[in-house]
């Protein structure tokens, strides 16, 4: 029996879908990450922008700043788990409580020492502030709770990720409905801080509601060292990348707090903020689409071949047309969202934006990285973006600001795409993401 939701589909959609009832919990499990996203996109967006314009540049700057540094230094603490506890689970579904129950203490022993770090060293680089300190914590705080995430794997596991953006977007919806009230109230800066940690508490309290009314128990769960064993040798090259990756996007926002000042962290956060949102839509889509790319691989290496160019070509129109269209908004962009004390965000912006277009191409790579077993080279990859992004943003950020820190981020997601060419095993998806970029290529494949 076809799912309720087929019906609303347009005939020639139904056609496929039809009777293909893997198929069908795949796209329906897509379309809820995909809804989950999009709310958290719009609500997050709105609710942010409204905390910006009220703490101005400078608090908001010191809050941003703060989430960086946790970020920067928990940056370890998924410990790479969260693809390979989701593989595991589906190959060894009788293996249920230890894998998840060796992967929960793994991350909250992970989160417990990465709250540490961050006390130790935000005391050590911001000796005496002690607003810095008690945001990092708070902020750092999170990663204790997010253990409890891995519940969240069971059900990606199963293709019911329905459950998981209940419970997120509830915690999510209640911690906006909170700063709402706060803004109203006239709150200070540690209440919003406390309200996003309280976020990361109520998801993983809604977790383990959606957990027991499927039936499963936390307590079942057993710790097994030799799964801990299997888990982490295998993550390890997962937990540098997450770890390269969290460098080369949150380092700029710690070395302008460092090098310059908290005002200025304010004005490219709220540039950036905008800029990133429109992450998600290329991520989402490689995400959804690969699978079916794949497939044709059985078939065919080069209609395997085809189908993935065609992705990147429309992942490069995409984001192209995005960035050039906020590129010439940009000052009314900042100027309606913002207000006039954060005008200087526009020219950030304006650049960073189209950072837009390598994550679109890199987003397409990964899927083929992963397909081609070629994980030590997007892991490569990926250390040399965070290179790249440290060394630049400590060179451009003293003598152009923020804007040389937007061109920093610009300059390295291009070099992260660019270090494809580097390797003979890589050189393949280079050409074809080159090839995203000849208008008579995109026009042929795009265009019926």
């Amino acid at each position: 029996m076809n799912a309720y939701w087929i019906r609303y589909l347009p005939g020639f959609v139904r056609t496929r879908l039809d009777g293909r009832h893997r198929l069908q919990a795949i796209v329906s499990n897509s379309g809820w990450l995909f809804v989950d996203r999009v709310l958290r996109m719009a609500a997050g967006l709105l609710v942010g922008v409204w905390v910006a314009r009220y703490l101005g540049p400078s608090q908001y700057g010191l809050w941003n700043y703060a989430v960086a540094f946790a970020a920067l230094v928990g940056a370890f603490a998924s410990l790479g788990l969260d693809n390979i506890v989701v593989r595991e689970l589906v190959r060894h579904p009788q293996r249920l409580d230890r894998i998840l129950g060796t992967a929960f203490v793994l991350k909250l022993i992970s989160g417990v020492a990465a709250l540490a770090v961050a006390i130790v060293a935000i005391a050590i680089v911001r000796t005496g502030d002690t607003l810095a300190m008690w945001l990092v914590g708070i902020s750092a705080a999170g990663f204790i709770f997010q253990s409890v995430n891995v519940v969240s794997f069971y059900f990606q596991a199963k293709v019911r990720s329905k459950f998981t953006v209940y419970a997120t977007n509830g915690a999510f919806l209640l911690s906006a409905i909170a700063k709402v009230v706060m803004l109203v109230a006239g709150a200070p800066l540690l209440a919003f801080a406390i309200a996003g940690l309280a976020e990361v508490v109520l998801s993983a309290i809604f977790l383990v509601v959606a957990y027991k009314l499927n039936h499963l128990q936390m307590r079942s769960w057993r710790f097994d060292r030799t799964e801990a064993k299997v888990l982490l040798r295998e993550s390890w090259p997962l937990m540098l990348s997450g770890m390269a990756i969290i460098v080369y996007t949150r380092i700029d926002q710690i070395l302008i707090g460092q090098i310059l000042d908290e005002h200025a962290v304010g004005l490219y956060s709220a540039a950036v903020r905008i800029s990133e949102v429109w992450y998600f839509v290329p991520v989402a889509i490689a995400t959804s689409v690969f699978p079916s790319i794949l497939e044709n691989k059985k078939r065919s290496e080069a209609l395997y071949l085809h189908r993935l160019q065609s992705l990147l070509d429309v992942l490069a129109i995409m984001s192209v047309a995005v960035a050039l269209l906020v590129t010439f908004a940009g000052d009314f962009i900042i100027a309606m969202l913002y207000g006039a004390a954060y005008a200087d965000a526009a020219a950030v912006l304006k650049i960073h934006v189209w950072t837009g277009v390598f994550v679109g191409l890199t987003a397409a790579a990964s899927g083929w990285f992963l397909t081609e077993g070629l994980q030590t080279l997007a892991l490569r990859r990926t250390l040399v973006g965070a290179v790249a992004s440290i060394s630049l943003n400590v060179l451009l950020i003293p003598r152009f600001g923020i804007v040389g820190a937007a061109w920093a981020g610009l300059v390295a997601q291009a070099i992260c795409v660019f270090s494809n060419a580097a390797t003979a095993g890589s050189r393949k998806i280079f050409v074809m993401q080159l090839k995203a970029f000849q208008a008579r290529t995109i026009l042929r494949r795009v265009v019926p």
